[in-house]
């Protein structure tokens, strides 16, 4: 009898197990059914459906590392904000699934540089480059991620290593020329700039930055040249023609200037953008050769997109600027008050108009003008001058209090000013109650 019992007993054991090893069976093979039918999705960018079934291959198998690592993916691509944000979830489940799995800590530090989460992006790299310190592009997202945290320091540091590992990477010697111009470091820089530019000669970004280290190095040819380049490269942009006629201009190079705006303008008539910097050279060649001629061209260009509705304040500045030099003093001050009236102010049309209206005796508008000025730029060197101009105009308006004002901020920068000192005087004497004769 017991061993009858022992008989059934192991028996239903196996049968137990039999039924456990089909369960299991079956869910491993749902699981991958699952996973195979998320890939196909996938593919077809049915991300939905792809969801739908990573999420059940999940269900199934809460330790696959690989189904969260698969359902990430398919939410970075939505890319919405909230599917970022359950995509970087996803990542993070998956490298604690698989602690030492590269791909989920990589792919978590790209959805958290995607999500401008440059600290969280820069946790992620860096336990990605401890477990694979020979990876050059992890070591450059770290770069990245770190540069974009304002820890420059510690950017040029890793693009240091990352440019170790791997010195054909254009991206790491631009970003590391970055990093070297920031830490004031502006020969090294160009040296990394260059070696980006050799690596990727059609890189914009890269020939950017070293022609704006050119320029301030005060190597106007070799900026001339990277802005030459560039306007080939980004031929049907207005903008690069200009950069490239206005290098010429600083240069003074004038006629090779006007060549290079005058035939982008063959290319792209009616551009405002040209016509505004044609002006501008026009009116900088005139003022520096005395020429008439290329004063009334400057003129001439500079009206045209004056005269137009969406004609900024820097336009409408420098068309009041060339009525100036022209003698024009009615127009000049109709066209600068115009640019102070236009949104963003051009600072410098604020300084000029005020000096014409003083000339053309509004003394309220040009006090006015030079007011707006001091609280529109956050620092004025030439704040006492400014100060001496607004207390002088007053007194003019007989405002004595305003004067008395301006007088005081001055002092407060410029305790021994002499013109501010004897305004004060002028004021106080002006303030002083009069003395009437004796039987009056």
């Amino acid at each position: 009898m017991r061993r009858a019992l022992a008989a059934l007993a192991v028996l239903a054991l196996a049968g137990a197990g039999g039924v456990l090893a089909l369960e299991v069976s079956t869910r491993d093979r749902d699981y991958h059914v699952l996973v195979a039918r998320g890939d196909l999705a996938l593919r077809d960018d049915q991300t939905f459906s792809a969801i739908e079934a990573y999420s059940g291959a999940i269900a199934l198998r809460p330790d696959s590392m690989l189904a969260y690592l698969r359902r990430g993916e398919t939410y970075r691509r939505r890319a919405d904000r909230n599917d970022l944000d359950q995509a970087a979830r996803d990542f993070h489940k998956a490298s604690l699934l698989d602690a030492s799995a590269l791909r989920p800590l990589e792919e978590l530090g790209d959805v958290r540089y995607q999500l401008q989460q440059f600290d969280r992006a820069v946790e992620a790299y860096a336990r990605c480059a401890r477990l694979d310190d020979r990876s050059a592009r992890v070591t450059y997202k770290l770069a990245l991620a770190r540069y974009r945290d304002n820890d420059v320091d510690a950017a040029l540091a890793a693009v240091d290593q990352a440019v170790r590992l791997d010195d054909r990477m254009p991206d790491a010697h631009y970003l590391r020329g970055i990093c070297l111009r920031q830490k004031a470091r502006p020969a090294e820089a160009v040296v990394a700039l260059e070696k980006s530019v050799a690596l990727s000669p059609a890189s914009i970004p890269a020939r950017e930055e070293l022609a704006d280290l050119y320029g301030a190095l005060d190597r106007r040819a070799d900026e001339l040249e990277e802005l030459q380049v560039l306007a080939g490269l980004d031929r049907d942009r207005a903008e690069r023609q200009v950069a490239v006629g206005l290098a010429h201009a600083r240069a003074r190079h004038w006629d090779a200037a006007v060549l290079t705006l005058g035939s982008a303008l063959e290319r792209m008539p009616d551009d405002p953008i040209l016509y505004r910097a044609l002006g501008q050279v026009w009116l900088d060649s005139a003022q520096a050769r005395n020429d008439r001629v290329d004063l009334s061209k400057a003129r001439e260009a500079l009206e045209r997109v004056a005269s137009s509705p969406g004609a900024t304040s820097e336009v409408l500045a420098l068309s009041g600027r060339a009525a100036l030099q022209d003698g024009d003093i009615a127009t000049a001050e109709r066209t600068l008050q115009q640019a102070t009236l236009r949104f963003p102010v051009d600072p410098e049309a604020l300084l000029m108009y005020a000096s014409v209206a003083e000339r053309q005796n509004h003394l309220d508008n040009a006090r006015r003008a030079l007011i707006q000025y001091g609280a529109l730029v956050s620092r004025d060197a030439e704040f006492v001058t400014h100060a001496v101009r607004v207390a002088t105009l007053s007194l003019r308006l007989n405002d004595l209090e305003t004067a008395s004002g301006w007088i005081d901020r001055g002092l407060e920068q410029e305790p021994q000013n002499a013109e501010l000192l004897k305004l004060r005087l002028r004021v106080s004497d002006r303030s002083r109650p009069a003395v009437r004769p004796p039987g009056n």
